[in-house]
């Protein structure tokens, strides 16, 4: 059975992965305690899973919460845990996208709304404010990304390709693999299964 990291899972509940990954096993990793994961760990330091054991790390909007000089080592921890048929799936907020609501002053503009509740362009630029106020602290964003910096961020590390999409929804979606893709249609195939 392929193995999945699902890096800043949260809680058991959240339902949050493509179905390609329903017959996968889920090894739920996260730095906070609360959210009882397989493995209380931050994304910097994944000492606890082997090199090389796993097909696969989710990252849905996790890697916005490290600090920026944190970024090489997280991301080089996914690296090492995948095996060389292994890729990552790199989910985070776009912020080159919301810039128009910070230019129009529209920070505090409800963007869309969430099975958490309404969001704001404050709330993607910063971290969830309802959260963070009812103190997961952890939810606080403490770096971002456009397009540019998230290739620069990941072509640092050695990945055999990288290929980023801008969704719809105001988020940036990172396929990264230990090796480059056979085709187009690998790769094509790849982002369908995910739904990105």
């Amino acid at each position: 059975m392929p193995l999945l990291v699902d890096v800043g899972s949260g809680p058991a509940a959240s339902g949050h992965l493509p179905a390609m990954f329903d017959t996968w096993q889920r090894l739920r990793v996260d730095a906070d305690p609360l959210a009882a994961p397989d493995l209380v760990a931050d994304i910097v330091d994944l000492s606890a899973i082997a090199s090389g054991s796993a097909d696969a790390v989710w990252a849905a909007h996790c890697v916005e919460h490290v600090y920026a000089h944190q970024l090489r080592p997280a991301f080089s921890e996914f690296h090492r845990i995948l095996n060389p048929d292994g890729f990552a799936c790199i989910l985070v907020p776009d912020l080159q996208a919301i810039a128009r609501y910070i230019i129009e002053d529209r920070l505090h503009e409800v963007i869309y709304n969430s099975p958490a509740g309404p969001v704001t362009a404050h709330d993607i630029l910063f971290g969830f404010g309802p959260a963070i106020a009812a103190g997961h602290w952890r939810m606080a964003h403490r770096c971002g990304f456009t397009p540019a910096v998230m290739l620069r961020r990941l072509g640092e590390i050695g990945f055999g390709e990288t290929v980023l999409r801008r969704r719809p929804n105001l988020e940036l979606a990172a396929i990264v693999s230990k090796r480059p893709f056979v085709d187009d249609a690998e790769r094509e195939a790849l982002f369908t299964r995910l739904r990105l």
